[in-house]
Formats: C-alpha cells, structure tokens, sequence
C-alpha cells in the first residue's frame, strides 16, 4: 500500500513511525514532514491545507491512502477534494470536521445525540459573555469557538482573565466547570461503525503541577492503571457512537479518527470536547503500544469497510512522552536553536525521539523551528520503567533554553 500522511509535527511523525512498521506500506510518503520522518520516509514540501495541491501530490504518486495529522487541513477540505477525485482519505471532510472547528456546533451535535457534556452558552457580545460569567460563577471555562490548536481555551478563577479572554474571539463558548480527571480516547471511524483505541491522559499546562498556560500539551502516557474497567465500553455506547450516528444522520458521515476528550467526573462521564484527528501528544504513546498493523486499518475507515466487532491488539506494558518545548513556549516559543543528543537520547534502552517543530538549518544542523519541538517517548514493562526511560533519554538532549515538565505519569506510578 503507497500512504502519504499530511503536516509536519511530533503526532505525524507517530504516524509515519507507525506506518513504516507495517508491511503492507511498500511506499511511505509525507508533506510536507520534518527531519526527523525524512529518516523513515520521502518528503514532500507543499501546504497540507492546499487541496489542489495535495491532490495533486497525492495522485502523482498513485497513493492507495491518505492520512491527514492537523485539524486545519480537514476544516480547509483537503479530504472532500481528495475523494471527490476517487483517492481515499482518513480523515473527514469539511462539514463533519466542523464537530472541532465549532465548539457551538459541537455542543448541537452533542445536545441532539444525548452525549452527556457540560451545560454551555454560546456567547458573541460582551453582555452575553457577561451573563454566562454570572450564570456558571468560578472556575470559568472560555472556549474560542473555532480553531486554537489546543490553546483557545482558558479555565482560571480569575473573572477579568476569562473576560479578557472572551473579548479576544470572534464567538465564545462558556460552559460549566467539569471536575475530575481528563482521558482522552480515540476511536476509528468508518462513517457508520467505531473502534476504540487505548485511552491516555495528557498534560495541557506547560509546568509541574497543572501550573502555567494551556498548551497544545506537554506529555502523555497510556495505559491508564486508574481508570475503570468499564470505561471504554462505556464512552463507546453513550459519546462515540451516538455521536457518528448523528453526524451519519445529518448526512456528513464521519470518517477518520473521533477524538473524545472526556472528564470522569462525580456525576459520570461527560465530553469536554470532541477533535476531528489524533490527539498530539497522546497519539504518540497510543500508537507506540498498538500491535495491529495500522495500514489496512486506516483504509477500511476510509474505504467504509471496518468491523465493528473488531478490537486492536496491544503490546503489553506501557509509553510516557515528554515534550521538550522552546524557550517561551507557549507565548513566544524561541527558534532557531541548535538541538544536540539526539543520538544519545535515542541510545538508552527503550527510549526514542520523534520530531516535532525542528529543521535543518541552511548548515545543515538540526534546529528548533516550532513551539513543541520534540517528543521523547520511553516504554517498559510498566509506567515506573517507562517514566525512566523517557526522562533518561530527555537528560540527554541539548537545546538552549528548552523547558519540559518532569512530572507527566508520576501520580499514576505514586498511586499505582
């Protein structure tokens, strides 16, 4: 099977990883990519939200599937082009990718399926944003409306921060506070039948101890030794499959993967949100354990031909990523700087270093080009050994005024 995988970052380069292990991917393609799946695969540089151009790309090389990493590229309808010409695409088109591109079209959809989700307003004046403030009091949840890469969402006690917050978007949504953990599950779909994958946890503020500014997430781990038995069963019957049925029933048929990021919280289950792609950097770890080749897996999604009754094998044991972030990430992330250890980090035994905003510099060396610059992932027989092996191989890494949390898994191996 020929794939090309759209963007550039530490999640596609987790795919391609993935991809490149499968036997059935005879050729393994990617744009535009990055240095590091350069090693793994052939890049291409064009602009993944370009539809003509990547259709162009993707039939000059007579690819068999396309896979689409950032949530840009769906809302900007690659996918709807792609199939209109025959190619198929995981990932889904411009209407069902509106379920992340609009928290208010969310929540509708949501409202309509009987997803069980936290109560919310949608706000577009000042007044209206006010009212909401009052209406759900400390701690306030404002969510921009529409895209953010992860960052468009501030949850503080502090009212003229979530006011000044609010003032900055075109349209907000205000919501209730859900307490209790995040998880976040990712489901397989194929526009009628989902598949759930292994649910992890990540880490959206940038400093130890939840402390600091959302981020687009600052480590992950999986498996999840806290969560209930039951869970995924559960998700599966009361938030992803109603969900699909309704968007199959509005006739935008979701195809791709369905991320759930959900709040266990005293009263149950509830969606904080729903994203059109692959959580980044939960996608690391989740693909790291998966045992089921992923190439065929991906086609029958996009083909419309997945078995509803299947489950994906896992490799036992478990995976902890560490991003290692730029100076002033995530305001004003520093690039430019030359990354050095890489090999080292590599060397220790169960830890690797996937890419994700790095480039080669005019010279050739390896520099930091985005806000998260990489992500290290270690694994072992449990989280304890993983957690070792991640942070090893982190030690090794050079970057001048890099900046990473050191407590991602850590209450889960303290309360294992």
């Amino acid at each position: 099977m020929r794939v090309l995988v759209l963007g550039s970052g530490g999640r596609e380069h987790a795919l391609a990883r993935a991809l490149h292990r499968d036997p059935v991917v005879t050729a393994l393609h990617c744009a535009p990519g990055n240095p590091g799946t350069a090693e793994i695969a052939e890049n291409h540089w064009l602009d993944p939200t370009d539809p003509v151009a990547v259709t162009e790309l993707a039939g000059r090389l007579r690819v068999e599937l396309v896979v689409v990493g950032p949530e840009a590229v769906l809302v900007a309808g690659v996918g709807d082009a792609l199939r209109r010409v025959g190619i198929p695409c995981f990932g889904p088109d411009r209407e069902a990718a509106r379920i992340e591109a609009s928290k208010a079209f969310a929540k509708e959809v949501m409202a309509e399926a009987g997803v069980p989700t936290a109560t919310a307003r949608v706000c577009e004046t000042s007044a209206q944003v006010e009212e909401a403030l009052d209406a759900f009091g400390p701690p306030y949840v404002v969510k921009d409306d529409g895209l953010a890469a992860g960052k468009g969402v501030v949850v503080t006690e502090d009212r003229a921060v979530a006011s000044r917050h609010a003032a900055g978007c075109e349209r907000v949504v205000i919501e209730e506070f859900l307490d209790g953990p995040e998880v976040s599950l990712f489901a397989l779909c194929d526009g009628q039948h989902a598949v759930p994958l292994l649910p992890a946890q990540d880490f959206k503020r940038a400093y130890d101890g939840d402390e600091g500014p959302n981020t687009g997430g600052m480590g992950a781990y999986t498996p999840l030794p806290w969560a209930p038995p039951e869970l995924v069963d559960e998700v599966m019957s009361t938030v992803v499959q109603p969900a699909v049925d309704e968007l199959r029933r509005r006739e935008t048929p979701y195809v791709g993967v369905l991320y759930a990021g959900l709040a266990l919280t005293s009263g149950g289950v509830r969606v904080v949100e729903f994203n059109a792609r692959f959580g980044d950097p939960e996608t690391q770890v989740v693909l790291d354990r998966l045992a089921t080749p992923i190439g065929k897996l991906l086609q029958a999604c996009a083909l419309g031909g997945l078995d509803p009754a299947f489950r994906p094998e896992w490799r036992p044991g478990a995976a902890v990523t560490v991003v290692v972030a730029a100076e002033g990430y995530p305001s004003a992330p520093v690039k430019g700087d030359e990354i050095t250890g890489l090999d080292e980090a590599a060397a220790v035994d169960g830890a690797y270093v996937l890419h994700a905003g790095t480039a080669l510099n005019e010279d050739g060396r390896l520099v930091s080009s985005g806000g998260r610059v990489l992500n290290v992932v270690g694994t072992g027989s449990d989280l304890a050994a993983a957690r070792k092996a991640a942070y090893a191989a982190v030690s090794k890494i050079g970057l001048r005024g890099s900046h990473h949390r050191t407590d991602i898994a850590l209450r889960a191996v303290n309360d294992a």
